[in-house]
């Protein structure tokens, strides 16, 4: 992996997720799912967070952050479950971990990247776990 600018690539990694891209669009949910709702919004709170400050750096320093786009399969999502999304979610957050991971490494020469991408990955994988939890608690049909 090549990293131009790792905050450039914090910005696109993260704003183009499946999790930035389920809030935005609001995908439906069964009543009854508020801790998958909660777990969504905690998860894409933080991810925004990151995205803004790493903005905001790429600004002070005279370039432009890039603008956020969502791959076209995701539009296959809309007649999904939020529940049902999950999965895929945490198996994109996961391949994050390793992305971030190639940022905090080859990011070496920005400090505010770097410390960035080690604020991303914690929180990647703390949602992940938790993400996985509640699937781990699913009941299941029939019982």
């Amino acid at each position: 992996m090549i990293i131009s600018d790792p905050l450039s690539e914090l910005v696109s990694l993260l704003g183009s997720s499946l999790s930035m891209y389920v809030a935005d669009a609001g995908i439906w949910s069964y009543p009854g799912n508020e801790n998958v709702k909660l777990a969504i919004a905690d998860l894409v709170d933080d991810q925004r967070s990151i995205v803004d400050r790493a903005g905001i750096a790429l600004e002070d320093r005279g370039m432009d952050a890039p603008r956020r786009g969502y791959p076209i399969k995701f539009t296959a999502t809309h007649d999904l479950d939020l529940r049902s999304l999950l999965p895929r979610i945490v198996a994109e957050l996961r391949q994050q971990t390793g992305a971030l991971d190639q940022i905090i490494e080859l990011g070496g020469h920005d400090p505010i990247a770097v410390d960035l991408a080690r604020e991303a990955r914690l929180s990647t994988t703390t949602h992940a776990d938790a993400i996985e939890q509640i699937l781990a608690a699913r009941v299941p049909v029939g019982r």
